[in-house]
C-alpha cells in the first residue's frame, strides 16, 4: 500500500505513535509519505519505504495568522497525486480531519478518490474540541472521515459525548514495540543519578498545565522524606518556569534532574524505580505505558483511558485527579517492600505485551485494506 500520513511533529503522543506506526508500516513493505512542516522527531528516514514531504507555512503581509490548513491541503493534494497515494491516515481531529475533507473534495474534482482515516488522539476532542467555536467544523469532518479511530474507549466515549457524531468511531489503542524494550540494557546509568543508591522516580510529557507537573514535585517531596529518592523529569513546555521555582520553594532542587526533550526515553526508563503520571485527563497514557514495557511500576490519576492500561493494585496505582497524599504513599508501599514491587514489575511487563506493535499493526492494515477495497468498487 501507498499510505499517506499526516501529524505535528512536535514532542507528544500523537506524532510518536504516528511516527511508530509509519516506521512498522514501512518495515513491512509498505510505502509510507509523512507530511508535517518539520521532520518528526522520531522519524529516522534511513528506510527505502519512508518518505518526508515537508511543506512551509510563509509569512504574508496580508495575514495576522498563517494559513496552515490550506499549505497542507495543497500538500497532500500535491503528493496524492504524484505519489500516487491509495490512503491517508491524518492525526489529531483539529485540523487535520477538515484539511483531509478538503483535499479529499479537490482530489474528487480530478477524478481521484482518496480515502483518509482519522485517529483521535485527546486533547484534539477533550480540550480544544471543547471550545464552541470548533464544534461545527470538528462534527462536520469526523461525519465525513471515511474511518475514525481513537486511542481508547474512554476517548471513543468522550468523544461521542461531546460531538454526537453519526460516525462509527474503532478503538485502537496506542503500542510499543516489546522487542525494543526487551533488548534494551536496564540500570546501567543509574549511579550516575542516584549514587547513594536512591530510589529513582520518572515523569515525561510536555509540561502543560494538564500534566500536573506540580503534583509531581509535591508527591516527591512527601515520598523523598520516607525513602532516599531522585526524581527525573524528561521533557519541556510551559510549566518549566513554575516548576523550577516550586523546587526551589521546596529546597528539591539538587534531588529533581530536568533533563529536556529526550526522543527516546529507554535509558531514562531503565534506570527508573516508579513512573508517576498526575495528569487531570490523558486520553491512554503512552508514556505510562513505555515504562510499563521497561518494567516500571506506575503511579498515575484514574482519569481517562489510563485504567485501559495501568491495572490498579496490579501494574501500579491509581487514584483521583489531585490526590498527592494517596499517591505518595502508594509510591512509598512499593518502594518499601521489595517482594510487591518485583511483583509489580512483571505484571507491568506482562500487560504492556497485550499493546505491542504486532497485535495492534493488523488492525490498521485491515482499516486502510478495507478502505481501498471500497473506494475501487
Amino acid at each position: 500500500m501507498n499510505i499517506g500520513m499526516v501529524c505535528f511533529p512536535t514532542y507528544g503522543g500523537s506524532g510518536v505513535v504516528a511516527t511508530e506506526l509509519g516506521k512498522s508500516l514501512a518495515k513491512k513493505g509498505h510505502k509510507v509519505h509523512f507530511m508535517s512542516y518539520s521532520q518528526p522527531f522520531r522519524l529516522n528516514l534511513f528506510d527505502e519505504n519512508l518518505f518526508y514531504h515537508e511543506f512551509s507555512v510563509n509569512d504574508y503581509p496580508l495575514f495576522d495568522y498563517q494559513p496552515y490548513e490550506s499549505v497542507l491541503a495543497s500538500k497532500i493534494v500535491d503528493v496524492a497525486i504524484f505519489e500516487q497515494l491509495d490512503v491517508l491516515h491524518v492525526h489529531y481531529a483539529i485540523p487535520h480531519a477538515s484539511v483531509a475533507y478538503m483535499a479529499q473534495q479537490i482530489l474528487k474534482s480530478k477524478k481521484i478518490h482518496l480515502p483518509y482515516v482519522t485517529t483521535l488522539h485527546g486533547t484534539d476532542i477533550t480540550l480544544v474540541g471543547r471550545d464552541p467555536a470548533f464544534e461545527p467544523v470538528i462534527r462536520f469532518s469526523l461525519n465525513h472521515s471515511n474511518i475514525i479511530t481513537s486511542v481508547s474507549e474512554s476517548l471513543k466515549m468522550e468523544t461521542l459525548k461531546t460531538f454526537k457524531i453519526d460516525n462509527k468511531i474503532s478503538v485502537i489503542p496506542n503500542f510499543i514495540n516489546i522487542e525494543e524494550y526487551q533488548t534494551h540494557p536496564k540500570n546501567c546509568n543509574k549511579h550516575k543519578y542516584a549514587p547513594n543508591g536512591e530510589k529513582i522516580l520518572v515523569h515525561i510529557s510536555n509540561f502543560r498545565k494538564v500534566k500536573r507537573i506540580e503534583d509531581v514535585i509535591r508527591i516527591f517531596d512527601l515520598v523523598k522524606k520516607a525513602v532516599p529518592s531522585k526524581l527525573i523529569l524528561v521533557g519541556d513546555g510551559p510549566e518549566k518556569a513554575a516548576i523550577d521555582q516550586l523546587c526551589r520553594q521546596l529546597n528539591l532542587s539538587h534531588d529533581v534532574i530536568n533533563l529536556g526533550k529526550i526522543a527516546d526515553p529507554k535509558e531514562i526508563l531503565s534506570v527508573a524505580d516508579l513512573f508517576i503520571l498526575p495528569s487531570e485527563t490523558e486520553s491512554f497514557g503512552l508514556s505510562a505505558l513505555e515504562a510499563m514495557a521497561m518494567k516500571v511500576p506506575v503511579i498515575s490519576t484514574n482519569s481517562g483511558g489510563l485504567p485501559e492500561v495501568n491495572i490498579h493494585g496490579k501494574t501500579g496505582f491509581l487514584s483521583e485527579v489531585g490526590s498527592i497524599e494517596e499517591m505518595a504513599a502508594n509510591s512509598i508501599k512499593l518502594l518499601s517492600d521489595n517482594n510487591l514491587f518485583q511483583n509489580f514489575r512483571e505484571n507491568a511487563f506482562e500487560q504492556a505485551k497485550h499493546f505491542d506493535i504486532n497485535n495492534v499493526l493488523p488492525l490498521y492494515e485491515s482499516l486502510y485494506s478495507k478502505l481501498i477495497s471500497n473506494s475501487l468498487s
